[in-house]
């Protein structure tokens, strides 16, 4: 018990950098940077107020563990926003390398059948081909549009993302698994791009 309890906490003081990553984003109030850990705990609130727009099958608990554990690799690989030019892409098998070497590290921290259960969940967030990893994978593209349009931009102004881009990059993904968010969204991303 005093081992299991050891690991537990020693893996929760580790999973506290992850609110020392910094985003490329910033909050919408444009204060400040937003951090990986505040994105997790948003993206979940999201899947709490939106599970109405997933598909029946989508288990809404299983998707906010899968957010709230989705960018732990961060701690180790840092965050990779979708529409820098530098740096390692996103999606590139470098950074896949590195976030399963990450996954490995963190989660292994955990007593094995915890260890197990949470890098089962990621894996299957990673893979998106679950419903529930489909509409949690939503969320993550979901969230920083909506910041995005709170700050008139954001990081689509400093990356210089075209509209075409953002539907290839992040439409997508979020109308595959929230389709009646991304047919709310495209006509007000038309707009804002449109006055560009």
């Amino acid at each position: 018990m005093t081992d299991r309890l050891a690991a537990q906490l020693a893996f929760l003081t580790e999973a506290d950098k992850l609110k020392s990553v910094l985003r490329a984003g910033t909050l919408c109030d444009r204060s400040r940077r937003e951090n990986s850990g505040e994105h997790s705990w948003h993206i979940a609130l999201y899947a709490m107020v939106l599970a109405d727009q997933a598909d029946p099958a989508v288990d809404i608990g299983r998707v906010i563990r899968m957010l709230l554990i989705h960018d732990l690799v961060e701690i180790d690989v840092g965050d990779t926003p979708i529409h820098a030019q530098n740096g390692a892409p996103h999606g590139s098998a470098d950074l896949l390398a590195m976030e399963q070497a990450a996954a490995a590290r963190l989660f292994g921290l955990l007593p094995a059948d915890q260890a197990a259960e949470f890098r089962a969940l990621w894996d299957e967030f990673e893979a998106s081909q679950t419903p529930d990893a489909i509409f949690a994978k939503s969320l993550d593209r979901v969230q920083p549009v909506m910041q995005n349009l709170a700050t008139d931009g954001g990081t689509w102004v400093d990356y210089e993302v075209t509209r075409t881009q953002l539907e290839t990059r992040v439409g997508q993904r979020i109308a595959r698994g929230a389709p009646g968010i991304w047919a709310y969204l495209s006509p007000i991303l038309d707009r804002w791009f449109a006055r560009r």
